[in-house]
């Protein structure tokens, strides 16, 4: 659902408009074969086609307000989280292993960068973005950081990244974050 709901809830309403045009039909045609029908019948399948029109005329009056769309805020929030991800995550393997929740391979795959940057097979603003994914990644699986971590993070703090601990820290579920990351991998891999 690329649309995140808005095609779908126009075509909702497109449904919604051609079925109360439909009942209206059924209405003019009840009508007009009322003397074929006894009296039971007549009113039995005009009462049901009446209730069926309220329904219908209900849900239009909801979509139109606003009240009733297939776009609904935790569509809003999942987008914002998969925005965020994607933006403040740029390395596929610090993604997978934050949606797999793995906090130790995180600061092993830390431990390594740590000595190729020290011995130059890494270049420093590489070490620095992933560094700060990693961090961040740790933070959010709820990992203590040492000070220097927290240092290193308020020196190099990104917007992205910033944004990222803004739209996630009251979602509730940190599965849900996690699924999000882990349909990010998916897509990357």
């Amino acid at each position: 659902m690329a649309s995140r709901g808005k095609s779908e809830t126009g075509k909702l309403r497109q449904n919604l408009e051609e079925q109360l045009d439909r009942l209206m039909q059924q209405l003019q045609d009840l009508e007009e074969c009322r003397e074929e029908l006894d009296e039971e019948e007549y009113e039995e399948t005009k009462k049901e086609t009446l209730e069926q029109l309220h329904e219908i005329n209900d849900s239009l009056k909801k979509i139109m307000t606003g009240d009733m769309t297939l776009v609904d805020e935790l569509s809003g929030m999942q987008l914002a989280i998969q925005a965020a991800i994607s933006q403040a995550f740029k390395t596929p393997e610090v993604i997978r292993l934050f949606a797999k929740k793995q906090p130790g391979q995180l600061r092993t795959r830390l431990a390594e960068m740590d000595r190729d940057v020290i011995v130059g097979k890494l270049p420093r603003d590489v070490y620095t973005q992933q560094k700060m994914e990693i961090l961040t990644a740790l933070r959010k699986l709820g990992e203590k950081l040492t000070a220097d971590d927290e240092a290193f993070l308020s020196e190099n703090a990104t917007a992205t990244l910033s944004q990222f601990e803004k739209v996630t820290p009251n979602l509730g579920s940190e599965d849900k974050i996690m699924a999000l990351a882990s349909s990010g991998v998916k897509t990357k891999a």
